[in-house]
């Protein structure tokens, strides 16, 4: 079993730093990277510049032992994860060039026995791209492609597998797909995941990784598709759509997913079109998916366009936005329908527009045209509530609360 004494996370975000914190945590020496100056100063301050549960307490004792710190620039290591972002283009292709800048930044301080692993979600072949890449960057090293085995730099692809909110739990429990592109590669990357992992390593291609994960995710965009498009029907019918899936869900081999205002989020919203512009002849069904998920959004304006005219006077009104994360709990906006759908209703509505989302600093206002405020300022002020984002405290809500005025519900907190 190889063993690391030091590693390097590049790209610090909300798979990153949680990452290179239970590295940490379990021992090994931990070299945190970030283009963001910000990050970089508050992960060395033993904070952290993101949401999620239990991450602060483990950074906080990583970086007081002097196991965790992040630096601009990647330094000497004996691994290297990559966990940068991988947004798709206006054509629906895969933008690498997050992933083309950090392999830029790392190829000058690659030696003989060092092991890489992307870990961002990527088309297809990205592994490999990777692997050109520092291919002529460093032609003084070998690679899988040039060596097999025996190559002086291994190159694997290990995707994420966890849900914001519970990251710092599924990364130690979740069984982890690695593909290397070598077997070599693919046994030194369990070596070095096994450090913490109480999952399984199971290993294959780097291809095979890769679309595993789009498949992954692309499965669960589906089933939200057919959830969001009862929706749409159920509307169009006069039916209480959560009334329906309560009721069919009753059935032994049914499990319908609960409809929502979109799909957000870097993964669910952003894998499938790998896949389609992957293969665009045979990906129909994943394809028509994603195009329900992403009407979803303006069909919600629409309904909250509608609330305003039938109730008169619509620049006098104030309309109430509640939630602008693309999931309940966290602060994390990428992607995010109820942003999207928040900010295009500040934009185009004449009368006052109220935002609340109570993860994010009270002076970050994401939303150009509208008011931060608190649930209860919000629901004093307003006289249209839109319900976008199933957060904890909005599940308080009551109807009580509500008398007087109008809302549209995309979660199911006061219409389920």
């Amino acid at each position: 079993m190889q063993t690391f004494r030091q590693i390097s996370v590049i790209g610090l975000g909300y798979i990153g730093l949680p990452t290179a914190a239970v590295f940490a945590q379990h021992g090994l020496s931990v070299i945190g990277v970030d283009v963001n100056q910000h990050a970089v100063e508050t992960i060395n301050r033993g904070d952290i510049h993101i949401v999620e549960p239990g991450l602060g307490a483990v950074v906080k004792r990583a970086v007081a032992d002097g196991l965790l710190r992040a630096v601009l620039k990647p330094e000497p290591a004996d691994a290297f994860l990559m966990a940068v972002p991988t947004p798709f283009n206006d054509d629906y292709t895969g933008d690498l060039s997050y992933i083309r800048k950090a392999a830029e930044a790392l190829a000058p301080v690659l030696s003989k026995g060092n092991l890489i692993i992307l870990e961002s979600t990527s088309p297809v072949g990205t592994t490999e791209q990777l692997e050109r890449w520092l291919m002529d960057l460093r032609p003084d090293l070998t690679f899988p492609t040039q060596a097999g085995d025996v190559a002086d730099v291994q190159v694997a692809y290990c995707p994420e597998r966890v849900l914001p909110g519970q990251v710092m739990h599924e990364l130690v429990q979740n069984d982890r797909v690695i593909g290397g592109l070598s077997p070599r590669a693919s046994s030194l990357a369990a070596d070095l995941y096994n450090v913490f992992l109480k999952g399984d390593c199971l290993l294959t291609h780097a291809r095979t990784a890769e679309m595993a994960k789009l498949t992954e995710n692309s499965f669960r965009d589906v089933n939200i598709a057919f959830a969001n498009e009862l929706s749409l029907i159920c509307d169009h019918l006069d039916i209480n759509v959560w009334e329906l899936i309560r009721l069919a869900n009753h059935h032994p081999r049914v499990n319908i997913l609960q409809p929502g205002p979109g799909v957000g989020g870097h993964c669910i919203a952003v894998d499938p079109w790998f896949i389609v512009s992957s293969a665009p002849e045979q990906a129909k069904l994943i394809r028509t998916a994603r195009e329900v998920n992403d009407f979803k959004p303006q069909w919600v304006f629409e309904r909250v366009q509608a609330t305003l005219k039938s109730s008169g006077q619509a620049e006098q009104l104030t309309v109430a936005c509640l939630g602008l994360a693309f999931k309940p709990n966290i602060d994390d906006l990428r992607e995010s329908p109820a942003l999207a759908i928040a900010r295009r209703i500040a934009e185009e509505h004449a009368g006052t527009t109220l935002v609340v989302e109570p993860n994010i600093e009270p002076t970050a206002n994401p939303v150009a045209g509208a008011e931060l405020c608190d649930l209860n300022e919000a629901l004093q002020r307003a006289d249209v509530v839109v319900l976008l984002v199933d957060h904890t405290p909005f599940k308080a809500i009551t109807r009580a609360q509500l008398e007087g005025k109008q809302w549209v519900d995309t979660r199911g907190l006061i219409d389920g």
